[in-house]
């Protein structure tokens, strides 16, 4: 059995949350363009990419919309989720995130970034977390979203690792897909916690030790 020679963490929902943020973005196109929309229905855009996600918003539309709208649709949402993560500051990270990496670093596990989100370098530079991560892969970097494998695939490859020595860390049902799919072993946390594929799960990082994620590789 392999050991566990690096970490990959999903960003948004394990390292910070800014679903808030997204769902206030989505609200305000979806109440411009008279579209119902609700916290339920923002569940379902978690961990998938920013096009997937208008394609579920716009579900319910009476009309359709040109290639041309949807792509002006998603800017003017970025807009606005970009100017709402600028209230984000060094300390907003979630319970333990920062303590676990912390941890896992001292006992020489590389650690990175594995999200589909573009934002992740301005989230990364708020957070002041830019540079912490040995490596970081994101929807700048890939053609497909999770549950595709291809950006947990190409933090690992960043790492110099094999995806058999890398735990993925996700909060989203897409995520563990992509992670199982990608031949990692996966922990599970919050909405996702409890996912039967994964091969651990809690409710946050703060219930975890790096002990508890090298004994899956013991």
């Amino acid at each position: 059995m392999s050991k566990l020679e690096a970490v990959i963490f999903d960003l948004d929902g394990v390292i910070v949350s800014t679903d808030h943020y997204h769902y206030l973005g989505w609200k305000r196109i979806a109440d411009e363009e008279g579209i119902p929309f609700d916290e339920k229905k923002n569940d379902r855009l978690r961990g998938v990419s920013r096009m997937e996600s208008l394609e579920i918003l716009l579900e319910p539309a009476t009309r359709t919309y040109s290639e041309a709208e949807k792509t002006e649709l998603a800017t003017r949402k970025n807009d606005v989720y970009r100017d709402l993560l600028r209230q984000l500051k060094p300390g907003d990270t979630l319970p333990g995130a920062i303590e676990l990496c912390d941890a896992l670093r001292a006992a020489e596990v590389k650690l990175a970034i594995g999200s589909s989100s573009r934002n992740s370098p301005a989230i990364l530079e708020y957070l002041g977390l830019d540079g912490y991560f040995h490596a970081t892969a994101d929807g700048n970097d890939i053609r497909n979203s999770k549950p595709d494998p291809e950006v947990f695939l190409l933090a690992a490859e960043r790492l110099g690792v094999a995806p058999a020595a890398a735990l993925v860390v996700e909060d989203a049902e897409a995520g563990v897909s992509a992670a199982v799919n990608g031949g990692f072993k996966c922990l599970a946390v919050g909405a996702a916690a409890g996912d039967e594929r994964a091969h651990l799960s809690a409710p946050d990082l703060a219930q975890l030790t790096a002990r508890d994620l090298q004994r899956l590789y013991d």
